[in-house]
């Protein structure tokens, strides 16, 4: 049977105490390293006393000692059952494969399977992952000033935001061979324990660090475990190795020695913090002792102020657009039934559309990716109130992410419940949006959250208390929930502006309904002409039980926004006697305000087909009678392509059946332009004209738009402003609750001059 104990012969107790001298510890000091409460069993080990064998183990070790050569009657081997045995080891590599052998199925069961969240099975690692890519600089860790970043637009805030920076990234797996020190930083959901047990199964397989045995440690349950015991990884280790059926605590001693452990360190930052640096300071002695050996720990990105020692920091780099459309094949062949492909395609398809960018922006992690799959899936489309997803993902970070993997966290919200951090979060993003910051630095952030905790009932009012919360509470969003980012050193902002502009938008409905009254939506209406308050708009409009008072203040503030020129309002007047006929007036009236302000761009083709998919045959049949009159004259050839292009496009639109003959015939009278480009140019030359007005009589049904008008650049401005606006006013309509009066009225008024509106009494 095998020994339990083991003592240190005369001259091991000498050879020891000259070790013990070169370290110049005191015995506290060794019994620390070894992680025991006492130093009692130190004692008995220079006293030649019985001492637990991990221990007399771990003690040498810690001295840079054979313990064979310490102890009295050092064993010749294990036998018990299951063992591997002690004799002396030829070949290494014959270990290795023994040893990886006998945990095969440990491995697997520990690393091969996957819980997603809202899936009630687990899931092959194989059928859902894909290769994931690493950051080498991690952002954070720069120094920048407040004003380096001031001048970022908001597509370059999101861009940072979701960490899409120029800079190189590698892949995982080349990260973990260039650096056998490795610390992998990630948000949450971000993908680091999926990675990690990618690799022990790589491993496991012989697919990756064929030499070597993956043993994976899930660092709360290290310290969960050690609580009642020593605080010594290795033993932990050692514990984990028996359930293998590896009792032979010279194995894993030898392994190490010999670097040919990979060994995986997953969620230092799920340890409570009175215990995380004395799990650090584990890492560090087993990693310093056994430098040959790879090691690869992971931590939330905010938890990087925790030294392991000399390990490399990377960062989990967001997923590439090839990545997206890896994960979702994967996901939607492995999680539907049927036809898995095509609706991954159709998932990608609808993922791609301008409406949907806001999805697009927050499929760049896994956990996120995740859930736009789900909620894909369950509908075929994604929601037009985007407000209901991102409180999805809320919910995800703020509580169940966390739960659904049993993780507990330190209390550092003192005594906030989940509606107050909503509200803390609220007023945080409210205040810095309003003054047009994405970026603010530590002490502006903290400053907020202490003007939220000094309205609390029983608020402590001393300015170093206060401090110190709202320290505490900055640290605990960044940490425990993702929710606020360091960029860069002491500089912070909303992980995704997403959530800075919903947190904004609740605030403001939330100040709404609280006081029932008009002055937070006013406020709200004040920006109705700058570009960065429309997601802010949808978003509040698709929160409020009735958005009636809403739209209607918005529709007043827009005819404001032209009343005063009377140019302008001629103008308005003019499309409206155009469109007093048509049954779809206020569509008429959109596609006669398009075609006058800038009838040739695409975009001004989006508030008459809100309104009237039948007006974008209007427009492109009237594109070409003003082309027409620019072209006839002129043999330009950049001028003859875009004509040609012109008809193409309305032969596209165009469904009746005689125009559409009249048009093809028209078409045919052309020469080949890719073919004759000069041969075109002379036949246009002689025939333009004639043929300009053929094509022009064969449309003049479709509407008349001889006038011109003549905008200056501060009226030009004027009108982008009100067009903008009012296409606003109808992407809001159509995602809202409003009442069918408040709904046909806004319809019906839409792009009406001022005399009109006050003779309907809108006014």
């Amino acid at each position: 049977m095998v020994k339990r104990s083991l003592q240190s012969s005369l001259p091991g107790i000498q050879q020891a105490k000259r070790a013990f001298a070169l370290k110049g510890w005191t015995q506290e000091n060794l019994a620390g390293e070894v992680n025991l409460k006492t130093r009692q069993p130190i004692w008995r080990f220079f006293t030649g006393q019985p001492v637990d064998r991990q221990i007399f183990i771990a003690v040498c070790s810690i001295l840079d000692l054979d313990w064979r050569e310490i102890a009295i009657d050092p064993p010749a081997e294990f036998s018990e059952p299951g063992a591997i045995a002690n004799a002396p080891i030829v070949d290494v590599d014959v270990l290795v494969q023994q040893v990886r052998s006998q945990r095969q199925g440990k491995i697997q069961d520990q690393c091969g399977t996957l819980q997603l969240l809202n899936i009630g099975r687990p899931i092959s690692l194989d059928n859902i992952y894909i290769e994931v890519n690493t950051l080498e600089e991690i952002s954070s860790q720069q120094w920048l000033e407040l004003a380096d970043l001031q001048h970022f637009t908001l597509p370059d805030c999101d861009r940072l935001s979701l960490g899409e920076v120029s800079q190189t990234q590698i892949a995982g797996m080349a990260a973990v061979k260039i650096y056998s020190k490795l610390r992998v930083l990630g948000q949450p959901g971000a993908g680091k324990t999926t990675f990690l047990h990618h690799l022990a199964v790589q491993c496991n397989r012989g697919y990756f660090a064929p030499d070597r045995v993956p043993i994976f440690v899930t660092l709360r349950d290290f310290a969960d475990e050690s609580r009642a015991s020593e605080f010594s990884l290795l033993s932990y280790i050692h514990q984990e190795f028996l359930t293998s059926g590896i009792t032979d605590p010279s194995v894993l001693e030898t392994l190490l020695r010999e670097g040919k452990v990979l060994l995986l360190l997953d969620g230092l930052d799920e340890v409570l913090d009175q215990e995380r640096k004395t799990v650090a300071k584990e890492i560090r002695r087993l990693s310093e002792k056994y430098q040959k050996n790879l090691f690869v720990a992971t931590c939330r990105t905010a938890t990087k102020a925790i030294s392991l020692g000399r390990f490399t920091d990377v960062e989990m780099a967001p997923f590439t657009q090839d990545q997206i459309v890896a994960f979702a094949q994967k996901w939607f062949t492995t999680l539907t039934k049927t036809n898995g492909q095509k609706q991954a395609g159709r998932f990608l398809k609808h993922l791609d559309l301008p409406e949907n960018l806001p999805f697009r922006r927050f499929a760049v992690t896994p956990l996120f990716l995740h859930l736009a799959c789900w909620v894909f899936h369950r509908q075929d489309k994604f929601s037009t109130k985007r407000s209901e997803f991102y409180k999805q993902c809320l919910d995800l970070l703020l509580s169940k992410w966390d739960e659904s993997r049993g993780i507990e966290r330190d209390e550092m919200y003192p005594g906030l419940l989940l509606p107050q951090k909503l509200k803390l979060l609220s007023q945080v993003a409210s205040a810095t949006f309003a003054q047009g910051d994405y970026f603010f630095e530590q002490q502006t952030v903290e400053h907020h959250i202490s003007d939220y905790i000094r309205e609390l009932p029983n608020a402590t009012i001393e300015p170093e208390e206060l401090q110190f919360e709202s320290e505490a509470i900055l640290q605990a969003i960044e940490l425990q929930h993702g929710l606020l980012a360091e960029r860069v050193r002491g500089i912070f902002s909303f992980s995704y502006l997403a959530f800075q502009e919903y947190f904004t938008a609740r605030q403001i409905v939330a100040s709404h309904n609280l006081h029932a009254s008009e002055q937070s939506l006013k406020h709200l209406v004040s920006h109705l002409t700058e570009p960065r308050w429309r997601e802010i708009f949808l978003l509040t409009i698709a929160m409020l039980p009735s958005a009636d008072v809403l739209i209607q203040l918005m529709k007043q503030q827009i005819d404001a926004i032209i009343a005063h020129d009377p140019y302008l309002q001629e103008f308005l007047a003019w499309a409206s006697q155009k469109a007093l006929a048509a049954p779809q007036s206020a569509a008429i009236r959109a596609f006669y305000f398009a075609l006058a302000h800038k009838p040739h761009l695409v975009p001004y083709l989006a508030l008459s087909s809100t309104l009237d998919q039948e007006i974008v045959l209007e427009m492109v049949l009237n594109d070409l009678v003003q082309k027409s009159a620019a072209i006839a004259s002129s043999a330009d050839f950049a001028l003859t392509q875009a004509y040609v292009d012109a008809l193409n496009n309305a032969l596209i639109v165009v469904c009746d059946v005689e125009l559409r003959r009249s048009l093809q015939r028209l078409k045919d009278q052309l020469p080949d332009l890719a073919k004759r480009r000069g041969g075109f140019q002379a036949w246009w030359q002689s025939n333009a004209l004639d043929w300009a007005e053929r094509l022009k009589a064969v449309i003049s049904q479709q509407g008349n738009t001889d006038q011109q008008w003549s905008f200056s650049p501060e009226q030009q401005q004027v009108l982008q402003q009100y067009y903008d606006a009012n296409q606003l006013l109808l992407d809001c309509l159509n995602s809202c609750e409003v009442t069918a009066a408040v709904r046909q009225e806004i319809k019906a008024t839409l792009l009406l001059p001022k005399k009109e509106l006050e003779d309907r009494e809108w006014y």
